[in-house]
């Protein structure tokens, strides 16, 4: 009786210490929490909000918190979308968006909004038809950046409250139909015939001011040679009106005789010419020069 009273205890005592232990291993499990980098972790008691566990070793209490959310804080993005818009010219285009966003407060996710993608993608394409409501057909087109960055903005605005970041939102087409594409397309064959004919115009324009111009510096230059011209034909005559001055007219008379030996020796010097008629005065010019010469000298 004896051993069977001591075996039962024994037995008794070893379940109470593998339950103590059980309930020590179990508090250690529920008590440390083990966050990866890439997650947060939202912590409730009792229902109630009661920690957000960053990445590394966390400590709750085992029993009464409780790990009811695994957020992930990766970026993330949404699945393209189309929308259909009006611009403020009135033309139906079809807009493809994307959105990047990632949680940075995973309490305000989880509480305040229960499809966040939904949401999003919602929240963009009002802004998105909003947006292009407020621009022409061609700033569409041409503005597409400053577009993006209005609608970031304004979506960023929108999801505030939910603990989100977008970090990127892209534009990645904007379609049209058939019957608007004929139109722009015949607008810009017009626009290129137009541009063409305002270059050859241009182009004959400035043929003819080139044509302009060179005649005038024609008209310059002619002009100059002229003056320069008539001012050597005005000193010659000043310098043989001074020579008349100071020797008198056995000055004019030796200019007079002298061209004419010139122009005699000029048609002395044509060839194949062997005889040569002279006036009945032409021996009178060089004696005249000769004589006048020797005057001079003595």
């Amino acid at each position: 009786m004896d051993l069977e009273r001591f075996l039962s205890e024994f037995v008794g005592a070893n379940i109470v210490l593998l339950l103590i232990a059980a309930f020590i291993i179990l508090s250690i499990f529920l008590g440390v929490r083990i966050v990866p980098q890439s997650e947060k972790y939202v912590v409730e008691r009792f229902g109630r909000l009661q920690a957000v566990l960053g990445p590394g070793i966390n400590f709750i209490i085992p029993f009464l918190d409780r790990v009811r959310h695994q957020v992930s804080i990766l970026e993330r993005q949404l699945p393209n979308a189309s929308q259909d818009a009006i611009t403020r010219d009135n033309v139906l285009v079809q807009i493809d968006t994307s959105v990047f966003y990632r949680i940075l407060q995973p309490e305000k996710t989880v509480y305040r909004i229960r499809d966040v993608d939904a949401a999003i993608s919602t929240t963009v394409a009002g802004i998105v038809r909003a947006e292009i409501g407020k621009m022409d057909l061609d700033d569409v087109q041409s503005n597409r950046s400053q577009l993006i960055s209005q609608i970031k903005a304004s979506v960023e605005d929108a999801v505030d409250a939910w603990g989100i970041e977008v970090t990127r939102a892209e534009i990645l087409d904007v379609n049209l139909d058939q019957a608007t594409r004929d139109a722009m397309l015949q607008q810009l064959n017009a626009e290129r015939a137009r541009r063409a004919q305002v270059t050859e115009a241009e182009g004959q324009k400035r043929a003819v001011e080139l044509n302009a111009d060179a005649e005038l510096y024609a008209a310059e230059q002619t002009a100059k040679a002229r003056r320069i011209q008539a001012d050597a034909e005005a000193y010659a005559t000043e310098v043989v009106a001074e020579a008349i001055a100071k020797n008198g007219l056995e000055a004019a008379q030796y200019q007079v005789a002298l061209k004419q030996v010139e122009a005699l020796t000029k048609v002395g010097e044509g060839s194949g010419k062997q005889t040569i008629l002279l006036p009945a005065n032409a021996l009178d010019a060089f004696t005249d020069a000769f004589s006048m010469l020797k005057g001079k000298s003595s």
